[in-house]
């Protein structure tokens, strides 16, 4: 089982994880988000990270992973299983360092998706017929042929890139600061790292984890006090879909460091999306959607307070979005 890194630790790891990645990674802006101070009562901001490269905060992780290893003088070719961001964030990175590598996808893998692996320069193979089979084929073949796995979550280096996040919303909230942070959660990569460098320059910032009620591995985990693999239904929001790997050191963190956690329904997931859309005029992926639709859900709870939503990505297929889109749902509304 792996050992969570201390958060003092991991805080200065992702300091040098920002430098790896410097000139690697787009420096996202932090936009205002007028239609939810409208909704809440606070004064809302938006972290594009829908806006990174390849669409998707997991370009950081990836980066990050691969630069660490560069550094420490690790030149063994990389293997990585994901038919989605962070494959794509990792195809990325290779293509930008000129490592070596290849990203296993499974058989039913959208080929959307891997042609934008292939069009990077990067080899796919087609490993197993679901995503769980790829990742266990993946991490065997790395281990037959001496090659380095990267994980999308369950790895510290990854984790810091992902938290580079933070410093930058740190960075650019201003003097005013931030009272809440708002992260969408699956396997709790972005969550950990977010939250350890949020909480080194605000510490009595709020961490809301948001994951949608379909599939909330973590946050089940977090109420059992144990990794566990609840009965999951289909969902919007696939960025964040899935279980957590036994022993994965992001359990431990978002233990100390999410502070509440909010569930939404497929409706606010998808009326979050159109929020976005028709007021901001940017796409945004469904799990992005997630973290705005928390915000909605928590309603005047945040009124008064500085809040910062991580919008995590951009990808999403043209067929969902016209499902999204053409739902026949409520307009969002707040609790009170």
């Amino acid at each position: 089982m792996s050992i969570a890194p201390r958060v003092e630790n991991l805080v200065e790891h992702i300091e040098r994880s920002a430098e790896l990645i410097k000139g690697v990674v787009a420096k996202t802006p932090l936009i205002a988000l007028p239609a939810l101070d409208d909704l809440t009562g606070a004064t809302v901001f938006l972290k594009c990270e829908h806006l990174q490269h390849t669409g998707s905060f997991k370009a950081r992780g990836a980066a990050a992973k691969i630069m660490a290893l560069e550094a420490a003088g690790d030149h063994r070719p990389i293997i990585t299983a994901s038919s989605g961001n962070h494959g794509l964030g990792v195809a990325y990175a290779l293509a930008r360092t000129g490592k070596r590598g290849s990203v296993c996808v499974p058989e039913g893998a959208s080929p959307v998706k891997v042609a934008a692996i292939r069009r990077l320069g990067i080899d796919v193979r087609h490993l197993g017929s679901e995503a769980g089979a790829t990742e266990v084929l993946a991490r065997a073949e790395a281990t037959k042929g001496d090659l380095v796995y990267i994980s999308p979550y369950n790895d510290a280096d990854v984790i810091a890139g992902q938290g580079t996040i933070g410093l930058e919303i740190a960075d650019q909230v201003g003097s005013g600061g931030v009272d809440v942070v708002i992260v969408s959660v699956g396997g709790g990569g972005l969550a950990s790292g977010v939250a350890a460098a949020v909480k080194s320059r605000f510490p009595s910032a709020l961490i809301v984890g948001a994951s949608p009620k379909n599939d909330a591995a973590m946050a089940a985990s977090i109420q059992a006090g144990r990794i566990v693999t609840p009965e999951s239904l289909p969902t919007l929001s696939d960025g964040t879909a899935g279980g957590i790997e036994p022993g994965a050191i992001t359990f431990e963190l978002c233990q100390k460091l999410v502070d509440t956690w909010v569930l939404v329904t497929e409706e606010e997931i998808r009326s979050a999306l159109k929020l976005v859309i028709d007021t901001q005029h940017q796409l945004i992926e469904g799990a992005a959607a997630v973290a705005v639709a928390a915000a909605v859900n928590s309603g005047q709870t945040l009124a008064g307070k500085r809040v910062v939503i991580v919008s995590c990505g951009a990808n999403i297929s043209s067929a969902a979005l016209a499902t999204a889109l053409n739902a026949n749902d409520k307009a969002l509304s707040p609790v009170q």
